[in-house]
């Protein structure tokens, strides 16, 4: 507190009590204040180096103690964190699975392949199938602990999914006799016996957004 005694006349003061804070009863000389903080005793803004355990979660919360709002005389608040995960152009996570979709060709799908694939720890591993290990477009196999970290649990780890896509080569790209030498390689076929009451229709390309017509003879 700080008291003011002013002189109005002849044998009478008049005395002033200031209830301010300890902030402003203080005097520094402009040259003597914290160029941070303008003698204010407080900054608006600090660095916070937080640390995050591996398997933490989206939306998970860290709570840093004492580092919150500060002003002279108050006890210091918390800091909130809430983590939020970026998305990966690869993989989706799904609790402490790691989710992937991979372009196989059609070669591949028939004669086995080898694909290289780095996981969120930056070690490579090469997914195989074997020659005559036949991979269907929807196949979703998984290879275990090259998920993402269980938390609190240093060497748990969950699985990497991945769900095969076969891509088909464009039309055209074999030569009539190439055709039938691949046709006499795969299984046989099952020949239809056409009777007068069939027709034969050949369709098209669907377009969803193209307007369609039933049409009744």
């Amino acid at each position: 507190m700080q008291i003011r005694i002013h002189q109005i006349g002849p044998g009478m003061v008049q005395q002033i009590q200031c209830a301010h804070g300890a902030s402003h009863e203080e005097r520094t000389s402009p040259k003597d204040k914290c160029k941070n903080c303008n003698g204010r005793k407080i900054v608006r803004e600090k660095i916070l180096e937080v640390h995050t355990d591996n398997g933490m979660e989206d939306g998970q919360k860290l709570t840093v103690h004492g580092e919150g709002n500060q002003e002279p005389g108050l006890k210091p608040g918390d800091i909130i964190i809430v983590l939020e995960q970026k998305d990966h152009v690869a993989f989706t996570r799904r609790g402490e699975d790691l989710f992937m979709c991979m372009d196989i060709q059609l070669v591949e799908a028939l004669c086995g392949l080898q694909k290289p694939v780095s996981p969120l720890d930056n070690q490579t591993i090469v997914i195989t199938s074997h020659p005559g290990q036949t991979v269907k477009r929807g196949d979703i196999k998984c290879v275990l602990y090259e998920g993402m970290p269980t938390y609190h649990q240093l060497y748990e780890k969950g699985c990497l999914i991945i769900e095969y896509k076969a891509n088909f080569p464009e039309n055209g790209f074999l030569s009539p006799d190439k055709l039938s030498l691949l046709e006499k390689l795969l299984p046989e076929r099952k020949d239809v016996e056409e009777t007068d009451e069939m027709d034969q229709v050949e369709p098209v390309d669907f377009d969803p957004n193209q307007e369609r017509r039933l049409c009744y003879n």
